[in-house]
């Protein structure tokens, strides 16, 4: 290990950041294994893309791409101890020059340390990063999560404000950090950075912007006044989602409904699907609700199959359903067997 620069990245604060580069980014000239274990990864097949790994090495293809694509397998298989012995091995191909590959299997590493709670490795981990690189935003950020969970609140704020120094207009940054906080107790800490965008009277600051950092500080007469300008403007599938959230948190989920839906008859996206099928399940026309969740999944290659598929049973269940409830719960706790909070209601519908 003395000879890796270790990285952390946690997927529980930032999963959609993490990518799956395929092989040809390092310009191996023989890939086809690798190329078709990656896409098995995707499918969530990760069994299957094992054996083409395995075949990758055994006709010499790029072996440090081999064994990250492994790991990233063993990862969601959530068997973090194999995946860290495979991006280890990954690391070992690295040469004197680091790479933005390195980078990237390292994060997957720290991924799988995280995992096991090996937060100590994580924050020594961060100090490496910005070591390297003073500038990396995203590594103060994650190294103050760290910290959050183990109690420093001194040094997880310290590390979230050089964070923000670094580019205090990520706006995404500032509200993960007040999520992070939030989640942790520490409620008043994370409004800061939410509330110094607002002070900071910038006539830049576009009205999404403002009214997702009303949002979150709860000011939601003030954010709907924003989104509804964004809307206007605009009108994407973030402003019409949390403009929808808005109403929901107003107490006008029928109004919220029909933003949802008239985003919806002219384009059709899974992330405001979910939003219409929970904001359904709200005013009990569980139907609808499993209506929506369905056709969010019937989009290909959307990035919310697992949250899509657990609001499906979900609804099933509203609706009385607890045969077809067993059978998706199983089918889908086969492929994210750690899905503690499906667990419990797999546990539930056993007694049904």
């Amino acid at each position: 290990m003395k000879n890796m620069v270790k990285f952390k990245y946690i997927t529980t604060v930032l999963v959609c950041s993490l990518c799956m580069t395929s092989a040809s980014a390092c310009g191996s000239p023989k890939q086809e294994n690798i190329d078709q274990g990656m896409q098995l990864i995707q499918q969530l097949q990760y069994e299957e893309s094992l054996n083409f790994f395995d075949a990758a090495l055994l006709d010499k293809e790029n072996a440090q791409m081999s064994y990250r694509g492994q790991g990233l397998a063993y990862m969601g298989l959530t068997q973090y101890e194999k995946a860290v012995e495979c991006l280890e091995k990954a690391l070992t191909y690295s040469d004197a020059k680091l790479g933005e590959i390195d980078f990237d299997i390292n994060y997957y590493l720290a991924t799988a340390y995280y995992k096991q709670g090996e937060l100590d490795k994580a924050k020594a981990v961060y100090e490496s990063i910005t070591a390297l690189r003073p500038k990396e935003k995203t590594a103060y950020y994650l190294k103050g999560v760290v910290e959050i969970e183990q109690g420093d609140q001194e040094a997880a704020q310290a590390d979230f404000d050089r964070a923000v120094e670094i580019d205090p207009e990520d706006y995404d940054m500032r509200i993960n950090i007040f999520c992070s906080c939030s989640e942790n107790g520490l409620q008043e800490l994370g409004e800061g950075y939410l509330q110094a965008v607002l002070d900071s009277k910038d006539k830049k600051l576009t009205d999404y912007n403002r009214g997702r950092m009303n949002y979150y500080l709860g000011d939601y007469n003030n954010a709907r006044n924003s989104l509804e300008k964004a809307k206007d403007s605009n009108g994407g599938v973030d402003v019409v989602r949390l403009l929808g959230q808005t109403y929901e948190k107003l107490g006008d989920n029928n109004y919220a409904a029909s933003v949802y839906s008239n985003f919806l008859s002219t384009t059709p996206d899974a992330q405001i699907y979910n939003q219409l099928g929970l904001c359904n399940l709200k005013t009990g026309d569980y139907e609808a609700a499993l209506n929506a969740f369905q056709s969010g999944l019937a989009i290909e290659g959307n990035q919310l199959m697992q949250v899509l598929s657990f609001n499906e049973i979900v609804a099933y269940e509203y609706l009385g359903d607890f045969k077809q409830a067993t059978v998706l719960m199983q089918k889908y706790l086969s492929t994210y067997p750690d899905d503690e909070k499906a667990l419990r209601e797999y546990e539930f519908l056993q007694t049904r």
